[in-house]
């Protein structure tokens, strides 16, 4: 698989990574073996990142890792966990929770060293608490050789660019914003390259939107938004294509992106996934679903703080 260099670290990062958030079942009921098996079939199809954090599971993802991770060569892979959120209203972005939190994922994952830890979610507290804290708390970790590279990941494209304006950071990762749908993590790309950091993407199927398949509960697309996914969808169906598959392959195609991240507890799809990221795309159906897509283009939703989000867009 085609690797690229992430910022100005030494990690050549393969343009597809593995995101382990299915494993702490936080779509659905998984089973174990098969769980474990998706690991393997990531690794051993060239994904050579795996992304986990401990709140997905409250930990699971992370001791489920623990029970594959130390049958491979560590050599093989890198791996990247988050901090700072640990249920769904619980963060602790405080230098002696950054401590505890790297400590404890090693030991779940069974690891001497984690290669990036990312302040997750952070759009839900204080902006200033990352950048005079949790940030410095996290480069004493790297100084104890416990951790290689940080950086932080969420949602908002506003609390990104606070960061990258007041603290030094190596990595950041966006979700759902670098889609079919939605671009708007391009406005990242000149300033991670003006500072050096390198960018990932992840969730090249917007939690579904773009994929066939029922949206999760907690989606908060509004009608309007769900009904023009929905006629991208059939458009594909109807083309004999799949959208899932034109939305991996967009979101991998640029390589402003050192990486995509997304993940499955199903061993077959990631399979399928990474055949996927081997054929080319159809242009012709890329430039179809755009046209559909339009009107709700750079769609976004408020998560988190309402200070650390942009006014939302109104819908076409």
């Amino acid at each position: 698989m085609e690797t690229r260099r992430l910022g100005q670290t030494d990690i050549d990062v393969s343009v597809l990574s593995f995101g382990a958030s299915s494993l702490g079942q936080e779509f659905r009921a998984v089973d174990l073996g098969e769980a474990l098996k998706s690991v393997r079939v990531a690794l051993d199809n060239g994904m050579n990142f795996i992304d986990t954090s401990p709140y997905y599971g409250r930990g699971m993802s992370e001791v489920l890792l623990g029970q594959v991770l130390p049958t491979i060569p560590r050599s093989s892979y890198y791996l990247g966990t988050k901090l700072g959120r640990y249920a769904p209203r619980h963060f602790d972005f405080s230098a002696r929770r950054v401590a505890e939190s790297v400590d404890v994922s090693l030991e779940r994952m069974k690891a001497e060293y984690l290669d990036i830890v990312l302040c997750h979610d952070l759009e839900y507290v204080e902006m200033s608490q990352i950048v005079e804290e949790t940030l410095p708390a996290l480069r004493r970790e790297i100084e104890k050789g416990k951790v290689r590279y940080i950086g932080v990941s969420g949602y908002p494209m506003k609390m990104f660019k606070y960061v990258l304006a007041n603290a030094a950071v190596d990595v950041v990762l966006t979700y759902n914003h670098y889609t079919l749908q939605n671009d708007m993590a391009l406005e990242l790309v000149p300033l991670c390259r003006a500072k050096g950091v390198g960018l990932i993407n992840a969730a090249p199927f917007s939690a579904r939107l773009l994929a066939n398949a029922p949206l999760p509960p907690w989606h908060k697309a509004p009608p309007e938004v769900r009904e023009v996914a929905q006629r991208a969808v059939e458009h594909c169906a109807a083309a004999g294509s799949d959208i899932a598959k034109l939305a991996l392959q967009f979101s991998i195609a640029n390589p402003a992106f050192a990486t995509c991240v997304t993940g499955s507890a199903n061993p077959d799809r990631v399979a399928q996934w990474v055949e996927w990221a081997d054929e080319p795309i159809d242009q012709s159906l890329l430039g179809e679903v755009q046209q559909i897509l339009q009107p709700i283009h750079n769609w976004f939703y408020v998560e988190g703080r309402s200070e650390n989000n942009d006014e939302p867009r109104p819908i076409a």
